[in-house]
């Protein structure tokens, strides 16, 4: 692993009044202007730049004032789930009389709007299917949808393929022709922008003459629970939708779901960050559609009774604990297939495939060996019927979608279907075609990745003056986000004398160090250590890659070294 110094600009920007570090801070992470940091609502991106969003609200009016059964199909992770609640709760909050939702079961149905859930949801007898989260590349379900006599808004952030669906409306800010600058707004993103234009419509309308507008604004513990889970680039744009649902669960504002999944994980929604959004929130929700009914998820996010929430947040709760032991045996099984590999012989990229291999979590498996190898990784696993489900992760610098599709234009019977985005995607072949496929795929890594772009590397935002390891500048950084993809949070490097080292948890290293002059004495934690490496009594220097954080222990603050990692000098 390499620690390099993040890139800044040759001038840096002037950020108002900021301390000299966060300005340098921003600006690395692309801060141009004042304004970018200005986090309130009305900095928002307005609406009116998303293409197809009046038609979208030409349909909705019309579901409203008919008093239309509205079927909103979504998708299973918690971009998925969140985008779902906040379509039917602020559907309902505006005035629609039916909203319900449908999510697919991954196992039966697979991704999207398929012709096949488009039947299931027939059942239900709407008049407006409404996809969020998905549907862009749902040419086929909407065909069905429209043959079967009903109206069709499609809202998606997924890139398109070549053919649109024929949809009464969409809107996608990805879709061809959409002048809107934020193209990284995730589903429930764009589901929150159509409820704003809608709102916007119906006070025009003079709904609002008599009685108090509805305050969408509710919903943004949901929009920014699933743009972090999501991991899309936190532009200035996502960043407001983060920052002020964050605000919002800090304040105990939080949906009473969103309230008990924090209960039950044991976190203070006070001190809530994104990074807990991401890492503690999200995959309990992602839980639910990895190894049962997303519907779980939803139910417990539109769920107005604490109680109720908090049973079915318990249970979010254990099917994480499940996820993760299935997880960790994948894991093993993977590792011992890669083990007498050398790393020059690895291909770049990889591919694996294990029968028992549990669909739900392959995911996360291609992250972990993305992460371990640095290389674009692909994990499937069997999905039956002589089909293979694949889940892909990339790195820095290589588009895997559209890696994917130069793989399917230069062999177009490998891959069935495949779909995603930059960093991740997803994809179906038949089993037969595995070898070929995971050669092509290593072929088309090798022609955009050199080998020196497969080792992992840090970005470091530089070195702490020893008095600047202070509980102030901890908590100014906790809060000078929303931090997470393309804003990541301040990573700083050196070297330090490493006084103690025990494990904790059996497998996070616990340390007590000293700044490399010796005057300030820390504490720091690594979590997933090495357990070959760590402990070392042998160990008196250590290079560390840190994020500089506030713990709390039995109502004391004081600072900590949150370690990425950690090398014997």
């Amino acid at each position: 692993m390499h620690i390099e110094p993040r890139p800044l600009p040759a001038t840096l920007p002037f950020l108002g009044n900021l301390p000299p570090l966060l300005t340098r801070l921003y600006a690395a992470r692309g801060v141009q202007c004042e304004t970018e940091l200005d986090k309130s609502l009305a900095r928002l991106l307005p609406f009116q730049q998303l293409k197809g969003i009046e038609t979208a609200v030409d349909l909705l009016v019309e579901a409203i004032d008919q008093r239309q059964r509205i079927l909103i199909v979504g998708d299973f992770d918690a971009d998925g789930a969140t985008a779902s609640t906040v379509g039917v709760l602020g559907l309902r909050l505006l005035g629609a009389a039916h909203v319900d939702y449908l999510v697919p079961n991954r196992f039966e149905y697979g991704y999207g709007l398929t012709p096949e859930i488009v039947q299931v949801a027939l059942g239900r007898q709407p008049q407006l299917l409404m996809t969020v989260d998905n549907g862009i590349s749902s040419v086929e379900g909407v065909a069905a949808a429209k043959a079967a006599g009903l109206k069709v808004l499609v809202t998606d952030h997924h890139l398109p393929g070549e053919q649109l669906p024929d949809a009464d409306a969409i809107v996608n800010p990805n879709q061809p022709g959409c002048d809107f600058p934020s193209k990284s707004l995730a589903g429930v993103g764009v589901i929150f922008y159509v409820l704003m234009a809608l709102r916007a419509r119906l006070r025009e309308l003079g709904r609002y003459q008599t009685q108090a507008q509805p305050n969408i604004g509710e919903l943004l513990d949901l929009v920014a629970l699933g743009s972090v889970a999501d991991v899309v680039p936190l532009d200035a744009n996502n960043r407001i939708l983060v920052h002020q649902g964050l605000e919002r669960i800090r304040a105990g504002r939080a949906r009473a779901g969103l309230k008990a999944i924090l209960e039950v994980a044991r976190r203070d929604p006070g001190r809530i960050t994104s990074t807990d959004l991401g890492f503690i929130i999200g995959p309990r929700l992602n839980a639910a559609g990895r190894l049962d009914d997303m519907s779980l998820g939803i139910e417990c996010l539109l769920c107005e009774d604490p109680e109720m929430a908090r049973e079915m947040a318990v249970q979010l709760d254990e099917l994480n604990q499940d996820r993760k032991s299935i997880e960790q045996g994948m894991q093993r099984e993977a590792l011992a297939q890669l083990k007498d590999l050398p790393l020059d012989a690895m291909p770049f990229g990889l591919c694996l495939f294990d029968a028992q291999w549990h669909q739900g979590v392959i995911g996360i498996l291609a992250s972990r060996l993305k992460e371990r190898y640095h290389r674009p990784t692909i994990a499937f696993a069997d999905a039956g019927e002589g089909m293979l489900k694949g889940s892909a992760r990339s790195v820095p610098g290589f588009h895997i979608r559209d890696a994917l599709d130069a793989v399917a234009a230069r062999h177009p019977q490998l891959i069935s279907k495949f779909g995603g985005h930059a960093m991740a995607a997803g994809l179906s072949l038949p089993a037969g075609n595995f070898p070929a496929f995971a050669e092509a795929f290593d072929e088309q890594v090798r022609r955009q990745l050199r080998e020196e772009d497969l080792t992992g590397r840090l970005l470091s935002d530089g070195s702490l003056a020893v008095e600047e390891f202070h509980l102030e500048l901890a908590r100014a950084l906790r809060h000078a986000g929303p931090w997470g993809q393309h804003f990541p949070e301040p990573l700083f490097h050196g070297v330090f004398q490493l006084v103690e080292q025990r494990v904790v948890g059996e497998r996070h290293l616990k340390v007590v160090l000293k700044s490399e002059c010796g005057s300030v004495r820390l504490d720091g934690i690594a979590f997933g250590i090495d357990r070959e490496q760590w402990p070392n009594p042998t160990v008196r220097w250590v290079e560390l890659a840190y994020k500089l954080d506030v713990n709390e222990f039995r109502g004391q603050e004081s600072v900590q070294l949150l370690i990425a990692h950690i090398e014997a000098r």
